[in-house]
């Protein structure tokens, strides 16, 4: 079982109930940037998170994760069809996908290997657009802390491949020439108990939590409630996103 797989495999509806929505615009333009819009991929899909936005934009949806688990941890998907596999080897004819998606998960599997088999499936005008977003931004002191989680408490935690994600996916060299898209960030009001839901599901606070047999996230609770003050008050949090995008069918 790869590491992904085994990660994400644990508490599959926590990750689908805390992750945070993709903005909407951005489906959009992807849609607009295909020549067909007749069918699109989202490779390790997970909950589904971008794969129901591309619906109504395309006439046919698929989606695939390594982690069943993902794929049928959750209701909702609707007429998406889902499967099985592992990014590297999709089950699909070549030539058939106008878009193919990788949200938040290239850096599991960046490898000469994959992008050889997102260029077979893709159409030859197909768009292959992948993104990432790495820490949330609220306000200074909320920042430090959670950046003291990251950086200090999960060191040596990280699963391989999220340097990746901290570099903005800069580390990532495609092989075909990319475009830049517009600039899009993820932005949400949250109450506490949203945020520390969703610093839960950080994959190397679980693999923490399984060493030391507690939750790391508790550890910090006392001090981001104080710096939080009403636990129901919303704050808006932002996350960038950072892409690697392009046609390789060209």
């Amino acid at each position: 079982m790869s590491d992904s797989v085994r990660l994400f495999s644990i508490r599959s509806d926590d990750y689908a109930q805390f992750r945070p929505s993709y903005p909407d615009c951005l489906f959009s333009w992807l849609a607009e940037q295909c020549v067909h819009t007749r069918c699109a991929l989202d490779v390790a899909a997970g909950s589904g998170q971008a794969t129901l936005p591309l619906l109504g934009r395309f006439d046919r949806i698929l989606a695939c994760d390594a982690s069943t688990d993902q794929l049928y941890g959750s209701a909702g998907w609707q007429s998406t069809q889902r499967f099985a596999a592992q990014a590297e080897r999709l089950p699909l004819r070549e030539g058939r996908i106008d878009l193919m998606i990788v949200a938040q998960a290239l850096h599991w599997f960046a490898t000469p290997a994959f992008f050889a088999e997102a260029k077979r499936v893709l159409a030859p005008n197909g768009l292959f657009c992948a993104w990432c977003y790495s820490l949330l931004c609220i306000e200074p002191a909320l920042d430090e802390v959670i950046s003291r989680l990251h950086s200090e408490t999960l060191r040596g935690y990280w699963p391989r491949g999220r340097a990746s994600v901290d570099a903005g996916y800069r580390d990532i060299q495609a092989p075909f020439e990319t475009i830049e898209p517009p600039d899009f960030a993820i932005e949400v009001h949250w109450d506490l108990p949203q945020l520390l839901g969703y610093l839960r599901t950080w994959s190397a606070v679980k693999q923490w939590q399984q060493t030391h047999d507690r939750d790391p996230v508790a550890q910090l609770e006392p001090e981001l409630a104080q710096l939080w003050g009403d636990p129901e008050r919303q704050r808006k949090i932002c996350w960038p996103l950072h892409f690697v995008a392009g046609y390789p069918g060209r």
